[in-house]
């Protein structure tokens, strides 16, 4: 689709989105140029849509609700890099290496991954199972229940919605208005009781900041991590694809196959929309002032006057595509996103000696979002590596923000909620 349209109208294209025009972006150097936005000509508020001031878009049109997020991923100027500066601090014990919560969090991860893998293992040492449902999405929710604080069962209900509202649903009205109570619900209480958790750090960096505002900003971790759990699918499709691959990550260039896939297969394919604030010229065409662009990262990665110049057998791959953003806007959680999949990754691929597609790579699935290049399951047929599984202190449970309940009776502690999850998660026979 992306080559029939540049053929006909080259790096812009005029496409129809769920019933709305718009201006689709397909040229690497137009999609960087609209990122980067150094002349400042373009917005991402949504006010400035003007078919959606003057009342041409139908209420009901599915992607309302993404747009009507307006956190940060849509402000400009003070209020966008007050916003991103709180965020850098929140997440900076996470992500920064040195920091001693990051530590824990990698830990955290790697345990969550064997535990998923373990729950796999209880059907014997060969099978079948759905890599997404089974391990690539549940792992990056576990690091969301530890990062927000929720527990684990509001933690599945916050990403399926975050599913249904980005995938364009017929619910997907319905699940911005749970999602935003739950993120203001757990506003409320990181207030009352602080910790060390995102909430908390984001409220600490901007004690000004109001409950409507971090409600909105806490929307973004879900999203984020379930960009994640798809980058953690397409890391699996090409290793399990491709024996080569499979070699490299083998001897612990698992980093650089990350970075590949992303080039290769972005998670995030298509942005949201950005507005031109005067009349434009973009690609062949002139954007009016008001209408919207929709950027394809997908696209500008496979576009000949970048592709062209990359060596692809090369054993680095550019750092220069766009799967992370660019410009204002560029992703403040790559460091984060990057590390839990490289993880996961290395962790699937130690514990399981052979991993092969149950469909061929080209009948897989996809989720049929405007937005995420992500698959909806992933079937593998899967050994596992021989030798003993892995074992932690503390025993087979994995951390959780919150205390297990002590089960009285028993005389014991009972499993944590999710412990319980995990256990769900089960192959069925």
């Amino acid at each position: 689709m992306h080559e029939r349209l540049r053929k006909i109208y080259g790096p812009v294209a005029p496409v129809d989105l769920l019933g709305v025009p718009v201006w689709f972006v397909l040229g690497y150097e137009e999609v960087l140029r609209v990122l980067q936005n150094s002349g400042g000509v373009w917005s991402k508020r949504l006010d400035r849509w003007k078919a959606h001031a003057t009342g041409r878009i139908p209420a009901d049109w599915p992607l309302h609700p993404v747009f009507q997020v307006n956190n940060s991923t849509f402000q400009e100027g003070a209020v966008q890099h007050e916003l991103r500066n709180a965020w850098t601090a929140a997440l900076a014990p996470f992500q920064n290496h040195g920091h001693p919560q990051a530590q824990r969090l990698e830990q955290a991860v790697a345990q969550y991954a064997d535990d998923l893998i373990g729950v796999l293992a209880e059907g014997g040492t060969t099978g079948v199972a759905d890599l997404a449902a089974q391990y690539a999405r549940p792992l990056p929710l576990m690091v969301a229940n530890r990062m927000l604080g929720f527990p684990a069962a509001r933690g599945e209900d916050v990403v399926m919605d975050i599913w249904r509202m980005i995938d364009a649903g017929p619910d997907a009205a319905a699940a911005f208005e749970r999602l935003y109570a739950a993120m203001t619900e757990l506003g409320e209480a990181k207030r009352r009781t602080p910790g060390d958790d995102l909430p908390s750090h984001m409220i600490n960096a901007k004690p000004d900041i109001t409950q409507d505002e971090l409600a909105r900003e806490l929307l973004m971790l879900p999203g984020l991590l379930d960009f994640t759990a798809s980058l953690v699918c397409n890391v699996v499709v090409e290793v399990a694809a491709n024996p080569d691959v499979r070699e490299s990550v083998s001897v612990g260039a698992i980093d650089e196959t990350v970075n590949r896939v992303a080039l290769l297969n972005p998670p995030m394919a298509n942005l949201t929309f950005r507005y031109a604030l005067t009349d434009v010229k973009l690609g062949n065409y002139t954007i009016a002032a008001g209408d919207p662009v929709m950027l394809s990262v997908a696209a500008a990665h496979q576009d000949p006057r970048f592709a062209g110049a990359i060596d692809w057998h090369a054993i680095r791959t550019t750092r220069a595509h766009l799967a992370w953003g660019a410009g204002p806007h560029n992703c403040l959680g790559q460091l984060l996103a990057t590390r839990i999949t490289v993880i996961a990754v290395h962790r699937l691929f130690k514990r399981l000696a052979k991993v092969k597609l149950a469909l061929p790579a080209d009948q897989l699935p996809w989720r049929p979002s405007p937005f995420m290049r992500a698959l909806r399951s992933l079937p593998v047929q899967y050994e596992l590596a021989q030798g003993p599984a892995p074992v932690r202190s503390g025993g087979a449970e994995p951390p959780a923000p919150q205390a297990p309940v002590a089960d009285e009776a028993a005389g014991k502690p009972a499993r944590s909620p999710l412990w319980s999850f995990l256990r769900g998660l089960r192959r069925q026979r």
